[in-house]
């Protein structure tokens, strides 16, 4: 028996959701939605309602898909998509607090971390974090933009941008301090 690929090419697969056609949606869905829940993930903690901004993000995606020019990735387009839901909900849950102290960027170099910590863990660390500090975090580390695209996206300054970075990495970096420590029976 023969399979027949009835979506081979992603820019066809596009073309067919832009159509309305159900199958090519639910494909586009499939392919994406684990990511993107990832991705949702990173900004809220619970995963109830990262799933619900990924669902909303999606309705975004396919109410707007004739907008995707295929100029870029389509992933990075629905990525972007799901950043600014997620931002959203979170402006929408509560006011969003970014500390304007400032601070010297370059007092102490924050080293690599070097640990045996495991991914769940990691993420429940960012997800202690500040609200501010993890958003600008999650943006720059896992996201990679730069800290101009940041401060447009969020309407804060570079600098604020910088300095939540900074605080972000080193709070991190105490609390992974922290847990080696005790993992290591020195505590």
């Amino acid at each position: 028996m023969k399979i027949i690929q009835f979506f081979n090419n992603e820019e066809k697969l596009i073309k067919r959701a832009i159509q309305k056609n159900r199958s090519a949606q639910e494909r586009l869905y499939s392919l994406y939605a684990p990511k993107m829940l990832s991705v949702c993930r990173y900004y809220i903690k619970d995963i109830h309602f990262a799933e619900e901004v990924m669902l909303n993000g999606f309705l975004k995606v396919f109410s707007n898909l004739n907008k995707f020019e295929n100029t870029g990735s389509f992933e990075g387009w629905i990525r972007k998509i799901m950043i600014r839901e997620s931002i959203s909900f979170l402006r929408k849950q509560k006011h969003i607090e970014f500390s304007v102290d400032e601070i010297e960027l370059n007092s102490e170099p924050i080293n690599s971390i070097y640990s045996l910590i495991d991914v769940e863990e990691i993420q429940y660390l960012i997800d202690a974090l500040p609200d501010g500090y993890k958003m600008v975090f999650v943006m720059y580390a896992i996201e990679g933009y730069k800290h101009h695209e940041i401060g447009e996206m969020l309407k804060i300054s570079e600098g604020t941008s910088k300095s939540q970075l900074f605080k972000a990495r080193k709070m991190l970096q105490q609390k992974i301090n922290t847990l080696n420590k005790t993992s290591n029976g020195t505590l």
